[in-house]
């Protein structure tokens, strides 16, 4: 019974990772860019306001991440 348990358990974890993926590619909307980061950039910023602060006293900005605005372009001519 013990094993059994585990085994349930083991795979529910395991199938609950895959659905977590999706929220990898919302974590990565803004970039930290500049001569230090260069093009895209440091893009693990999931809000303009996280990549402002880490830039904040630096000589680096943010824009928006290229695979995050090309995606979103490209679903809909398929």
């Amino acid at each position: 019974m013990k094993h059994r348990l585990l085994i349930v358990a083991v795979a529910l974890s395991f199938v609950a990772s895959f659905g977590s993926s999706t929220s990898a590619v919302a974590q990565d909307r803004y970039c930290l860019q500049g001569r230090t980061w260069g093009y895209p950039g440091n893009c693990q910023f999931a809000s303009y306001a996280q990549c402002m602060a880490t830039a904040s006293g630096t000589y680096a900005s943010c824009g928006i991440n290229p695979r995050y605005a090309y995606a979103r372009r490209h679903r809909g001519y398929r």
